[in-house]
């Protein structure tokens, strides 16, 4: 299971309004479950915000990667948000965030929740990945730079530590 399979170009989103956490989190949840006849948006939110309230989700370097388990998702679905205004998401190194990358996976997902949260978090560790990204002037110039650096994240893998 691999990133680039779970990011679709449609669920790339370009420009979106940001306003606040809670704001971007119903904005994402809405726009998954009408895309996802299986999920229902208020239980995509309350999940979203459940883990949000055990702590931040917010990596640093304005980046965000809200994350849960949901009983109704059937495989890892994921969507990613470039917002037109950078918002406060209470992120570790206190930077306001504007890429955000959403994860839902199944409720028994182990392994493959954290393999792909850390896929993630490697992808968006790298500064000119998310300089790209912020320089992207579309939708569709998002999405190809981010699957470019996706693919580039899943070459040999390094040992962790």
């Amino acid at each position: 299971m691999t990133l680039e399979a779970i990011l679709p170009p449609e669920r790339t989103l370009f420009d979106v309004p940001g306003g606040s956490k809670k704001r971007v989190l119903e904005f994402f949840s809405t726009f998954i479950a009408q895309n996802t006849p299986s999920l229902d948006s208020q239980e995509v939110f309350s999940r979203l915000i459940g883990r949000e309230r055990l702590g931040s989700t917010g990596i640093g370097n304005g980046v965000a990667i809200p994350h849960a388990r949901n009983p109704h998702c059937k495989t890892p679905i994921s969507g990613f948000l470039k917002l037109s205004e950078p918002i406060d998401f209470d992120a570790i190194d206190g930077e306001p965030v504007d890429l955000i990358f959403v994860l839902l996976v199944p409720e028994e997902a182990d392994d493959t929740h954290l393999a792909l949260l850390g896929q993630v978090a490697g992808v968006m560790s790298d500064a000119e990945t998310r300089q790209r990204l912020r320089s992207a002037t579309s939708q569709r110039e998002l999405y190809e730079c981010l699957q470019e650096a996706i693919r580039q994240s899943d070459g040999p893998s390094s040992p962790s530590g």
